[in-house]
């Protein structure tokens, strides 16, 4: 498969661009909104005006220094912190704002520094013959140029938005997303000789520890507000809950219709009665970034193919005849040479992505370990009426916000994993008999910062055996990151969930840094009498279990209608 992906210079380039359009921005933000966190920020920055007895005559870079600590001083890289912005800010009048779009600029500049490293024609790599290895090389281009894409989207709309509040919870998402990105590029040297893993956390090093401070830092802010009961005011701004901007009228109109079948913009059918025989040729004809729906109809069939809605394809949907209908079926796996990254048969990188009524699979089976059926990186990406089935690894849901409703989910071990804020709805989740000796855990999630607003929030689903599991230990999850963070609420459990509950990764317990939690969840299988005892499997109230609600969680109440997908936005 060929990368899309350019050279360093092109991201340097880009970086330049976005920097020159990110100063223009800054000038023209909300007067209301300046004015608005600058009460937030007056206490915290009071140094600024008040450093000496002379006041105006106190030294510019005592200031700089004086603001710069204060902000770093947030962060879990101070050093870097203070090292990245000491030396990039070089006037005594910095207002906090200005300083975390620097501290996205420079996390923007390092992480396109470190494209550079990762090529087979140069450095540590040159001449490898190891497949996986160049797999992983080509991987970590893949994702890292991810994490440019939604730096620079932080720092565009840090600059132009006209709502703090949305700004807030967009950039949480994009900034935890890069460090996804960045984190998933040094697991697939996991397996690597230990010089080849050693470079690449090296070449990452910088790049991960700026862009987890820019994340502290627009974190901070949005606690600050919080403080001041800044949410409140702000929630009375325009747009709030107006509908996406790129929903046009006419999309809401074909969305809307009863049969979005007859409507398809592209139809694929296998007997050649649609314009392509497989969705593949048809996702190539759709435009790049466009900002209208494009529907693609897939007619009932079974498609053997691997699909890659790339990160161009925008506002794409795909329906199809039925979830046990049409089918995309392929069967990539590690044991046979190919990394968890590259083995799902149908992955998602293209923003606002819908599918439904459709089926995808991945056949290697249980002997072939991870394998994935479907993988979703894209934001605000919607899944209704779906069949995923698989084993190991079954649904990736690899970062951003996503949401799935109706659908029914197949696997044996960390068969839900990754590092997004997914919510699961009304869903059901299916485990089933693995290879001989293996335990079933239904989770894996991996939150790798504390102020990364990730997890998986399994809502009002059923968690049934499918197959004779009763000589099978089964879990609802195990913590694949120290602060993994999975949520089951109202949901209904059946007796075959092991009484403990939570399966440790390694050894007997679990870092206290983890969110698990049950919250009123019925059947046999959910009692909590006999749970694992660790600090990070908390008891929650509904105050805090609303924090894991579609609303709350995934902001999904501007996006998710326009799907036509039914939600439950509170719990």
């Amino acid at each position: 498969m060929s990368s899309p992906y350019g050279k360093v210079d092109e991201h340097e380039q880009i970086l330049l661009e976005a920097k020159r359009k990110t100063r223009k921005r800054i000038t023209i933000i909300s007067l209301s909104s300046i004015v608005l966190v600058g009460v937030v920020f007056a206490s915290v920055f009071g140094t600024l005006n008040n450093n000496s007895k002379s006041g105006n005559n106190a030294n510019s870079s005592e200031s700089v220094t004086s603001s710069v600590k204060a902000v770093c001083d947030v962060t879990l890289y101070k050093d870097s912190c203070y090292r990245s912005l000491g030396s990039a800010v070089d006037s005594g009048d910095v207002q906090p704002e200005e300083l975390f779009k620097v501290s996205i600029e420079v996390a923007l500049a390092e992480v396109s520094r470190a494209v550079g490293h990762f090529n087979e024609d140069g450095g540590v790599f040159k001449g490898l013959n190891d497949a996986k290895i160049k797999e992983a090389v080509r991987i970590c281009r893949d994702v890292l140029d991810l994490a440019v894409d939604h730096l620079n989207s932080s720092l565009s709309t840090s600059g132009e938005s006209s709502s703090l509040l949305k700004v807030f919870e967009d950039l949480q998402t994009w900034l935890s997303a890069a460090g996804t990105y960045q984190q998933t590029c040094i697991e697939g040297f996991e397996d690597a000789k230990e010089p080849l893993k050693e470079k690449a956390e090296t070449y990452l090093k910088n790049a991960t520890e700026l862009t987890s401070n820019s994340l502290a830092i627009i974190t901070w802010i949005n606690k600050a507000a919080s403080t001041v009961n800044l949410r409140r005011l702000l929630s009375s701004l325009p747009h709030q809950n107006e509908a996406p901007k790129w929903l046009h009228s006419n999309d809401r109109k074909l969305l809307q219709t009863q049969d979005l079948r007859s409507k398809a913009h592209i139809v694929v059918a296998k007997d050649g009665s649609g314009k392509y025989k497989t969705i593949s040729a048809a996702l190539k004809h759709v435009p790049d970034k466009s900002t209208k729906r494009t529907v693609i109809y897939v007619k009932k069939g079974l498609y053997y193919e691997n699909v890659r809605v790339e990160k161009t394809k925008w506002n794409v949907m795909i329906i199809g005849d039925g979830m046990t209908a049409t089918i995309v079926s392929g069967r990539l796996n590690v044991v046979d040479g190919t990394p968890t990254f590259s083995s799902a048969t149908f992955a998602v990188f293209g923003r606002n992505f819908i599918a439904r009524d459709m089926g995808f699979r991945n056949t290697a089976g249980p002997q072939k370990h991870q394998a994935v059926a479907l993988m979703t990186s894209a934001d605000q990406a919607v899944f209704y009426k779906c069949h995923i089935d698989a084993y190991q690894d079954t649904l990736y849901v690899h970062a951003n916000r996503q949401f799935y409703r109706e659908c029914y989910i197949y696997g044996t071990v960390d068969f839900i994993f990754g590092n997004s804020a997914a919510v699961i709805q009304n869903c059901n989740i299916l485990p089933k008999v693995p290879m001989h000796g293996q335990q079933i855990t239904i989770t894996a999630q991996g939150k790798t910062d504390p102020n990364m607003n990730t997890g998986i929030s399994i809502q009002y689903c059923n968690i049934a055996p499918f197959g004779n599991l009763s000589s099978v230990q089964t879990y609802l999850g195990r913590p694949w990151k120290n602060y993994s963070t999975t949520v089951y609420v109202r949901s209904r459990m059946d007796s075959f969930v092991n009484p403990k509950g939570w399966l440790p990764w390694v050894g007997n317990s679990a870092p206290d840094t983890i969110f698990y939690s049950e919250f009123r969840n019925v059947g046999p299988g959910a009692s909590t009498k006999n749970r694992v005892k660790w600090k990070g499997l908390r008891t929650i109230t509904s105050k805090q279990a609303s924090k894991f609600s579609i609303k709350s969680f995934l902001q999904g109440d501007r996006w998710i209608p326009s799907s036509g997908a039914p939600f439950k936005s509170d719990l």
